[in-house]
């Protein structure tokens, strides 16, 4: 995947995350930036689990899980 799309899975799985747990988002940078480590995270997972994904749509899921199990820890350490 190239880097513009890379950016662009990020910017809409951070928003997508933070639309399916309800929180306020981070904005544009924010987002992206949760979005690309939710991809890490995401991406993490499928090689431990051994799910071999392709295409554009199996990455922005991926990612938005990622991203959605980020928000998530991170909620729960501010509370």
């Amino acid at each position: 995947m190239g880097i513009i799309s890379f950016l662009i899975v990020g910017a809409l799985a951070g928003w997508l995350a933070s639309r399916l747990l309800k929180s306020h988002g981070f904005g544009l940078v924010g987002n992206t930036l949760v979005g690309i480590v939710g991809a890490v995270i995401g991406g993490s997972i499928n090689d431990i689990v051994g799910v071999d994904t392709g295409g554009f749509f199996s990455h922005l899921l991926t990612a938005t899980v990622g991203a959605a199990l980020l928000l998530f820890a991170v909620g729960l350490v501010k509370k």
